[in-house]
């Protein structure tokens, strides 16, 4: 029974990285952004900007609390789940919790063409940018950092880059297992 969550900041690999992963892991993949906007019929920012963003924090801890309970699968989580409700404690109870780390100067290179996906990210670019992910990735780097592991996510350029990760990341969940 495998129950991986993968966890970091948005532009970290958690969706490229986590659909590589479960290929060669023969798990199934589940994104919770993807997961709440099917079951709500709503984008995740049509809540945040309707409901607040208490609103959908619990909606989160709800949704994870759920995915939680599945087997043989690895959940990539938004950006701030891990963040509230004692989520993080939660995931690190039910499995294995990965925190993909990617350096800011990244994050701001992948992230700087993606804005119009990302709407917290609209409108802020060159310096605000970067200050924006850092003073953010600062405050989160906590609840991240209390993941069973810590995998260096910045070299993702390419699929060949991408299953390389994977690979490697595969080989060091399945040791960490072993051990645990």
């Amino acid at each position: 029974m495998e129950r991986i969550f993968l966890i970091g900041y948005m532009g970290a690999g958690k969706t490229f990285l986590g659909n590589a992963l479960a290929c060669k892991m023969h798990l199934f993949r589940i994104d919770t952004d993807h997961f709440i906007e099917n079951r709500y019929r709503k984008k995740v920012s049509e809540i945040f900007a309707v409901e607040g963003e208490n609103r959908f924090r619990e909606i989160e801890h709800k949704i994870i609390s759920e995915l939680s309970e599945l087997e043989d699968v690895i959940i990539s989580t938004g950006g701030g789940l891990p963040c509230f409700n004692n989520n993080m404690e939660l995931m690190n109870r039910k499995g294995t919790t990965v925190y993909l780390e990617v350096s800011v100067d990244e994050l701001v290179r992948r992230l700087k063409t993606d804005k119009a996906t990302r709407p917290v990210l609209q409108g802020r670019s060159g310096e605000e940018l970067r200050a924006f992910i850092a003073e953010n990735l600062e405050k989160r780097k906590p609840f991240y950092e209390q993941a069973k592991i810590r995998f260096n996510a910045e070299l993702m350029d390419g699929k060949k880059d991408i299953d390389t990760l994977a690979e490697r990341l595969k080989e060091i969940i399945s040791l960490y297992n072993y051990r645990d």
